[in-house]
């Protein structure tokens, strides 16, 4: 797996450089579907100093995409700009995207992935949102927890990784807070692995950089975009499906991506993928309903299409 991992964002409010500059190495994330299928290794990273537009937030406006997530950020990485922030340094609650943390240090701890581990009570969690159709008792390989913690957030998933983790849930969690300062994540803390709890915070400029990071590797790159999974739970089959529905849309080229909701989080959407030959990172927090963080998606895929077909038209114009 590798360990690099993008500098900071430049911020909206144009108060510090925190937003910016998400990579130079973007020669080395790529642009084409080749590029999204294999492992991106980000071995330097300089500062993306103010060569880059930001659009705040207005209803009247076309030149954003009208978004009705409360917090989000959009980069076109392969042209180094951000090209929409609201509140990127808010820090809330983010939900099972905490899931995409879990699954990054567990990957990188090089745990045999065809491992059985059991799924025990201490698996299970309380509150709203913690409702699981894994049964106490289903064994199942560490690749097997991967796939659900990923593609259905499965809770007792997610939990059961960290809790096979090398020392425990606590050096899991440990290790998780850990990476998110090597990452540059300077206002995201995790208390447990799941996101079941709204003390498990970040902010979209922090989980622009887990997304970076989290691209990075094959698992979760694999696990995150599948599309659906049977597993045999006690003396049943349980078939699980993305929770993500552009999945299942072919238009879409989706590299890595999660879901997540509780209450105090709202509905969240945050994905790396691949737009007009580009790549794009796109991070939605605290969608009102259940189905606007996907419109929501639909609306930046628009809105960057259309940018980057005005910027080509100036361009010629330009040379005209």
């Amino acid at each position: 797996m590798g360990s690099g991992f993008p500098s900071k964002l430049t911020s909206e409010r144009g108060k510090r450089p925190r937003l910016a500059a998400l990579v130079w190495a973007c020669s080395l994330l790529g642009a084409s579907a080749a590029c999204a299928a294999a492992p991106i290794h980000l071995a330097s990273v300089s500062r993306y100093h103010h060569h880059h537009h930001v659009h705040r937030y207005h209803h009247s406006s076309s030149s954003h995409p009208n978004l009705r997530s409360s917090e989000a950020l959009v980069l076109d990485v392969t042209d180094h700009k951000v090209l929409y922030a609201r509140k990127p340094d808010d820090r809330v609650p983010i939900a099972s995207i905490t899931k995409l943390m879990t699954t990054l240090v567990v990957a990188e701890a090089k745990q045999p992935l065809d491992e059985r581990l059991q799924v025990t009570a201490a698996d299970r969690a309380t509150g709203i949102g913690a409702s699981s159709r894994l049964a106490v008792g289903t064994r199942l390989t560490r690749a097997q927890l991967f796939h659900l913690a990923l593609m259905a957030s499965e809770n007792r998933a997610a939990h059961a990784l960290a809790r096979n983790y090398p020392g425990g849930v606590a050096a899991c969690i440990g290790a998780m807070n850990a990476k998110a300062r090597a990452l540059g994540m300077t206002h995201t803390h995790f208390v447990e692995p799941t996101g079941l709890s709204s003390d498990d915070v970040s902010t979209p400029d922090d989980l622009a950089k887990l997304l970076m990071a989290a691209s990075q590797s094959f698992v979760i790159r694999l696990y995150s975009t599948s599309r659906g999974y049977t597993i045999r739970s006690g003396r049943r089959m349980v078939a699980y499906h993305n929770t993500d529905a552009l999945v299942d849309r072919r238009s879409w080229h989706i590299v890595v991506q999660k879901t997540g909701f509780t209450n105090a989080a709202g509905h969240c959407l945050v994905m790396q993928a691949v737009i007009d030959h580009r790549t794009v990172v796109i991070v939605l927090l605290n969608s009102w309903g259940k189905y606007t963080r996907v419109a929501d998606a639909r609306r930046v895929r628009q809105w960057t299409e259309a940018q980057l077909t005005r910027r080509v038209r100036q361009q010629v114009a330009s040379r005209a």
